[in-house]
């Protein structure tokens, strides 16, 4: 019996070396007997190496169906010539690495990409420069994928003729890592999500969010840089989410903000930074987040909490500069607990130096609550009515909600 074992194992390891022996790498060149890319694979066997010479491959839906690795020279580049799809992937293990790929058709009806990974697991893409393509690039029912170091480039002007730079529906387990996107829809989608780690990604100059996301529990996103985006970053409807280290900057306009968390619970949003937003961080019907150890800094709104978001903490953060620290839209307050921010626009003292204010501070201004029933209203700001009106309203609050305070604000910036 153990002879059998023995002979199994030695019988297993020869057929793993030997298809190693067996991998071949195809080159395509535009002068070689291969000029076609399509014609590379096919002719390809599982394990083969596909290589691009450099030139410019005007192709489109070309099939990957077996598992290979599809490598580029410096300026190797796929052009689908607004076609159809470039690239499709539907074998698992696939590698597409060091290549250009371009112009893929536009349109929702058949949700053009340049590359699709469908119903395939452990594909990996890296180091890829997209341009000019509807979709970048668009995995679907896929686990286990990673999506590293692309370059991803558009320049649509419109939602409805644009694509997202980074699309995931139905996948699990994914890394999207060191990415950067710009000029699509939105810069990364995520839908129906499980399990999936995003950071070090940058994204910006996108017409709609830097990244959004819905249905999508238990992932991470860290080391992130969202900047310039129409709306910034939009997480809806998803629960356990982590959000740490992120830069959230000058998404600026009348609707923008740096992130929006409507009804997401049980999250953390921590060690952030949100800098010049229209709104920093708009939260509702959101409930039992952390948000702690980040930074508001010249912000039109730090904060704005809906009344209808409950039971959620913020601690040690620090709020500088902003023209409003937190707004809301109710006189009621529903357990949310603010404990331990620094608060530039606090005027309390610390007679005792143990460096927590000896007065409560109130970061909602009754201005704020005018400004959210009536936005005309803002052309007020910088007046000494309205300073007389805020100043009455610290002493008796009769608009802002009274429970809506920072019993221990910090004398000095927390981080």
């Amino acid at each position: 019996m153990r002879l059998f074992k023995l002979t199994m194992l030695l019988f297993v390891g020869l057929l793993l070396s030997a298809q190693q022996v067996w991998a071949t790498q195809i080159t395509v060149s535009k002068n070689g007997d291969i000029t076609s890319v399509q014609a590379g694979i096919d002719q390809a066997q599982p394990g083969d190496t596909v290589f691009v010479k450099a030139g410019r491959y005007v192709e489109y839906n070309i099939q990957i169906d077996k598992r290979i690795t599809l490598l580029g020279e410096d300026n190797a580049i796929i052009d689908g010539d607004e076609q159809g799809f470039v690239v499709v992937v539907k074998a698992d293990s696939t590698v597409i690495k060091d290549i250009e790929v371009h112009n893929s058709k536009a349109g929702f009806m058949d949700d053009y990409a340049g590359i699709v990974v469908e119903e395939a697991n452990n594909v990996h893409i890296e180091n890829v420069k997209m341009v000019n393509n509807f979709f970048g690039i668009y995995l679907a029912k896929s686990e286990g994928t990673i999506v590293k170091g692309n370059h991803i480039i558009a320049s649509r002007q419109r939602e409805t003729n644009s694509g997202n730079g980074i699309h995931l529906w139905y996948t699990k387990d994914v890394e999207i890592t060191n990415n950067y996107v710009s000029g699509h829809r939105d810069g990364l989608y995520f839908e129906f999500v499980e399990g999936a780690f995003i950071a070090g990604n940058e994204s910006e100059n996108n017409i709609r969010y830097g990244i959004h996301f819905m249905y999508s529990d238990n992932c991470r996103y860290e080391r992130n840089t969202f900047r310039d985006n129409g709306g910034g970053v939009a997480v809806m409807y998803t629960s356990n989410v982590e959000i740490v280290n992120n830069h959230f900057a000058d998404n600026w306009g009348s609707s923008a903000y740096g992130m929006l968390l409507k009804e997401i619970n049980r999250s953390i949003v921590t060690g952030n930074t949100f800098t010049n937003n229209s709104v920093g961080l708009y939260m509702e019907a959101s409930s039992r987040n952390k948000v702690k150890d980040n930074a508001f800094e010249q912000n039109g709104w730090a904060v704005k909490l809906m009344a209808n978001s409950t039971n959620n903490t913020f601690t040690e953060n620090n709020f500088i500069a902003n023209s409003f620290e937190v707004s809301t839209n109710s006189r009621m307050n529903y357990s949310n607990n603010f404990d331990h921010n620094y608060w530039s626009q606090y005027e309390g003292y610390d007679l005792d130096r143990d460096g927590v204010g000896d007065v409560p501070h109130r970061p909602v201004r009754l201005f704020s609550i005018l400004v959210e029933k009536q936005p005309q209203s803002l052309l007020l700001l910088r007046s000494l009515l309205i300073d007389l009106l805020d100043a009455a309203e610290k002493f008796m609050p009769v608009l802002t909600p009274e429970t809506l305070i920072d019993s221990k604000p910090q004398m000095e910036p927390v981080l």
